[in-house]
């Protein structure tokens, strides 16, 4: 198979990197955390046999440059810059979008502001910790995480976001590592070439955000919210799960935990692949 076309988009203080591949309805994958295009290289290519896959680095990591390196992050904006690749893309005709963690923040906006433009969005774990009834603890891990970037750089402060997203109750020291896959160890330097940005200026500002539940509900029949099957219990899965609950829909079950697209690729692409269909 051939390699996927590169391409960047001129957006609001920013030039994203983008890449499609295959034929079909577009399926927009939106990557979380410190991940970008690399994050689905696992799963593309097999998702390219049935839709027209891109895929992007979010504003600020990998390829995708900012005109103010120390701008701010704002959610709003990065839900603009994938109705941007939208309109680009699939010009009048609404996308199936698949986003995880952190992009599933930002698509859970894009769905709300841009409705016309999504015909179904998979939310694979959004950490909008706003919506949970105690949301007032999470808001004091988060100023914990960031005075401790300040005061004591990435690491320790990673070792406290990390201590915080673990199961209630959860006292064990770090689990084990997993072998990843080839070309998931392959990104691990991008990935931690990113960290200090996503740590320093996504998750202060994407963990506070708080979604529009009402909206949500209208919305409700093109909202599939999902999580990892072996991470019930860690903050990551709590909203997903309270949001199903509240919308009244049930709560998909993906391979693996918060990151399974890495751990667990075939299974996760294979799930991705059959949900992403709209019956008509």
């Amino acid at each position: 198979m051939t390699g996927p076309t590169m391409g960047s988009l001129r957006v609001n203080g920013a030039t994203l990197h983008y890449e499609v591949r295959g034929r079909g309805p577009l399926l927009l994958l939106i990557p979380g955390g410190t991940g970008g295009t690399a994050s689905f290289d696992d799963i593309a290519d097999d998702l390219a046999a049935a839709y027209t896959v891109a895929t992007y680095d979010p504003r600020g990591m990998s390829r995708s440059t900012l005109d103010d390196p120390e701008a701010e992050q704002h959610v709003a904006e990065h839900a603009d810059d994938a109705f941007r690749l939208l309109e680009l893309l699939s010009p009048g005709e609404p996308a199936r979008v698949f986003a995880s963690s952190s992009g599933a923040i930002a698509a859970l906006h894009l769905l709300t502001t841009h409705p016309e433009r999504v015909e179904r969005l998979i939310a694979h774990e959004p950490p909008v910790v706003e919506v949970l009834p105690d949301a007032i603890e999470h808001r004091v891990l988060i100023a914990r995480v960031q005075a401790t970037f300040r005061a004591e750089g990435l690491m320790p402060a990673m070792a406290v976001f990390a201590a915080g997203l673990k199961k209630d109750g959860d006292t064990t020291g770090p689990r084990a590592e997993i072998e990843l896959p080839p070309q998931a160890a392959a990104r691990v330097e991008r990935t931690m070439a990113n960290l200090p940005y996503f740590v320093g200026r996504i998750v202060p500002s994407f963990m506070s955000y708080s979604p529009d539940i009402h909206r949500l509900e209208a919305l409700s029949d093109r909202l599939v919210l999902a999580c990892g099957q072996d991470s019930r219990g860690e903050l990551p899965y709590r909203p997903a799960a309270f949001l199903a609950e509240r919308l009244g829909t049930e709560l998909l079950l993906f391979p693996g935990g918060h990151t399974g697209l890495t751990t667990h690729p075939t299974e996760f692409g294979e799930l991705l692949r059959k949900v992403s269909r709209v019956q008509t």
